[in-house]
């Protein structure tokens, strides 16, 4: 390694002591076959598998030490191959975000790439053969170490193999983005760096690793390392011929890129750099000069690095992978009773999905009621069929399949159904007169200690205990549509929820493997206050006359999962006019009711669109409808209107205490509404377009937090 390079990584290790440094075991292994010996580095950070092996500088100069080591042992021709793999279950993955967020020098995050670079070089130039066993788990540069190998076998038991950089704010750029098109292909490359790191960073399983052409070999877990020694030595006696297909450098990789480009336009709408840096450099490697790709690469990188898109990425990430696995206030968890039994009232879809939820998670006796037979049956047979499909895809054994449909029941006898349960959540109509009568139904039949849950979307949990003779049992728990995809659980703590309540609450959502965020029983809590805030803006801004695709293009820097009006048929029209109501009735200085969603509602349509001709058009007779004036705004200024509603709003609701800070309105809106982690929510985003500070007088968080600290 050159003294630059080493120099490099003293200095950014210096930035970053807290580094848990990873270090290059080499130990040598005769090969079968005769076919020689191999210097085998194993990739280890000295903690198991809850604790991935990653890359930080002091990690990369223990990588250099041990490439220092087989150099001079292939120099003097005491090796015959080079070897590289992980400890248990675990291959590496990748830079260590960690040591990205105390960069605050370009030079320094220019240092990162290069360091990287210069020791995976080191491993292609090596004068022997080099194999890369990927194990294990393998992400980002765990990924990119094993493409500077000339071989790579991998494992039918990895379970997550990805390049996820452009998900994050960054490009792969330890050789991802020139190494990888120039061995699969550049349409398999912009699969796996673009498509699938922009679908909520979708993984690899090591068949498909092997499939895309990515690895040579695949052998199953139990003798992986065996297998891939012996297949290593037939590839050294000449008795294995790895053949590579044929990369087209014609008009094929300029349409692969255009393709990545088209897919990067629907996913962020230009709103994140890093896709199209990434297709940049993608698009350059098409004549093969391996370094100039490298150089682009650190370039990118450091740009990224320095730019608020990636700390808004690393800002998610943390949100989602530390704050949502802690939740803030709420109460020790020694204070949780077990439960044993859940009850749900209701048999309808949402009550169906949540009791296939419990049943999978708890595994325990789920029992289902309603107002007849007939409904009672059909939630029931929904829960069985969902079971079956399941175990029709793998997803579940015979077995379990046969425990989870003995374990779920329906009753229309209360009492009967629920006199052994400890959790009972409701999921039916969401009218307060209603749910009022549900509990107090319920109350009369359960346990002192049993928990009552609401599923309401935006009435007041205080107001539906108020009558109760136990309301210090009842709590919010607030489910996202689809239940099985969405992570969010709000939690919400009403006047009177006492902590063993609570603390239950959260019990019970960690078993879920839900996102639990303690919220304050305020009208539509916070990811439905929000959205209606900013759904309410859209329609009014179309209500005066701003044509429907001027406000879709408007809001397509915010690079959301789909546009608002989509959003409307997908929530539904009514429930998305209730919710307003309820809104509304509690602030009716900010929340409005647009007189035209309710024609479209009264008028019993599904939503604006019609795809009718196979094209997204608006539907005809929803135009017929709608009294609109005569007020035409630009995109860029439907953006701002939107945008204002929201500052404003979130302010208001850290002000009444919603929730605790402006990071669990970020961790709502990413795991309850899809709000894409390029933005880091919305905050960080209101705080760099400087909506913020015009609106509120000041940033929603502290400088460093989601930005490049000063």
């Amino acid at each position: 390694m050159t003294d630059t390079t080493t120099e490099l990584l003293k200095r950014a290790h210096e930035l970053f002591p807290d580094e848990v440094v990873t270090s290059a075991h080499v130990r040598h292994l005769d090969l079968p076959l005769g076919a020689g010996r191999l210097a085998l580095i194993t990739l280890d950070n000295g903690f198991d598998h809850t604790k991935p092996t990653t890359f930080g500088p002091g990690s990369l100069a223990k990588l250099s030490e041990a490439l220092d080591q087989v150099e001079a042992e292939a120099a003097a021709g005491s090796i015959a191959a080079v070897g590289v793999t992980g400890k248990p279950f675990i291959f590496a993955v990748g830079a260590d975000l960690k040591g990205v967020e105390v960069l605050k020098e370009h030079s320094d995050a220019l240092a990162i790439g290069k360091g990287g670079h210069d020791v995976f070089k080191r491993i292609a130039a090596l004068t022997v053969p080099t194999f890369a066993f990927y194990n294990g788990a393998a992400m980002g540069g765990g990924v990119e170490i094993g493409l500077h190998c000339d071989y790579r076998t991998v494992s039918t038991g990895v379970p997550a193999f990805s390049l996820p950089e452009c998900f994050l704010g960054l490009v792969p750029g330890w050789g991802g983005c020139t190494l990888l098109p120039n061995l699969i292909g550049p349409a398999k490359a912009i699969t796996v760096i673009i498509e699938n790191s922009l679908s909520q960073n979708r993984q690899l399983k090591g068949k498909q690793v092997f499939d895309l052409g990515i690895a040579d070999a695949v052998f199953a877990p139990a003798d992986f390392l065996e297998q891939s020694l012996l297949w290593t030595a037939t590839v050294l006696k000449g008795e294995t011929v790895v053949e590579r297909p044929e990369i087209d450098r014609g008009d094929a990789w300029d349409a692969a890129v255009a393709h990545g480009r088209a897919v990067a336009d629907s996913k962020v709408h230009g709103a994140a750099p890093a896709p199209y840096r990434a297709l940049d450099i993608i698009a350059a490697a098409k004549d093969g000069d391996v370094q100039a790709g490298f150089d682009a690469e650190d370039a990118a990188l450091a740009d990224l690095i320095m730019g608020g898109e990636l700390r808004s990425g690393i800002y998610a990430f943390n949100l989602v992978q530390k704050r949502g696995k802690r939740p803030v206030g709420a109460p020790d968890k020694s204070l949780a009773r077990p439960v044993t039994k859940v009850g749900v009232v209701g048999a309808g879809l949402m009550a169906s999905q949540l009791a296939l939820l419990f049943v999978r998670r708890l595994k325990v006796p789920v029992v289902l009621t309603d107002i007849d037979q007939e409904r009672v049956d059909k939630g029931v047979g929904y829960v069985h069929a969902e079971i079956d499909k399941l175990l029709g895809k793998g997803r579940l054994n015979q077995d379990t399949a046969n425990r989870f449909k003995g374990l779920v029941t329906g009753s229309l006898d209360k009492a009967e159904a629920f006199g052994d349960a400890d959790f009972v959540i409701e999921a039916v109509f969401e009218e307060l007169g209603v749910k009022r009568q549900v509990f107090a139904d319920v109350e009369a039949v359960v346990s002192p200690t049993c928990i009552l849950a609401t599923n309401t979307s935006s009435l007041s949990v205080t107001e539906m205990a108020a009558e109760l003779k136990h309301p210090e049992r009842v709590v919010g728990f607030h489910f996202f549509n689809p239940v099985a995809v969405l992570p969010l659980l709000e939690i919400v703590r009403g006047e009177r929820t006492d902590d063993a309540s609570l603390a239950t609450a959260f019990g019970v959502s960690k078993q879920l493997k839900k996102t639990g965020v303690l919220v304050k029983d305020a009208p539509a809590f916070v990811v439905n206050r929000i959205l209606t805030r900013f759904m309410g803006e859209i329609q009014h801004v179309i209500d005066e006359g701003t044509p429907i695709d001027v406000v879709e293009k408007g809001v397509e820097p915010l690079g959301l999962p789909m546009s608002p009006i989509v959003l409307i048929e997908l929530v539904g029209p009514a429930i998305a006019l209730h919710v307003s109501e309820t809104l509304h009735a509690a602030f009716p200085d900010r929340f409005s009711v647009s007189e035209n969603l309710a024609r479209v509602v009264k008028a019993g349509k599904r939503g604006f669109y019609t795809w009718a001709s196979g094209q997204q058009e608006i539907d005809p007779e929803v135009a017929a409808l709608l009294q609109v004036g005569d007020v035409v705004l630009t995109p860029e200024q439907v953006l701002d209107r939107a945008l204002t509603a929201v500052a404003e709003e979130i302010a208001l609701m850290l002000d009444e205490g919603v929730v605790a800070e402006a990071q669990d309105v970020d961790l709502c809106l990413i795991t309850g509404a899809g709000w894409p982690f390029h933005l880091g929510g919305i905050t960080p985003y209101l705080d760099r377009s400087g909506v913020s500070a015009r609106v509120n007088g000041k940033p929603f968080l502290a400088p460093g937090v989601a930005s490049v600290p000063a």
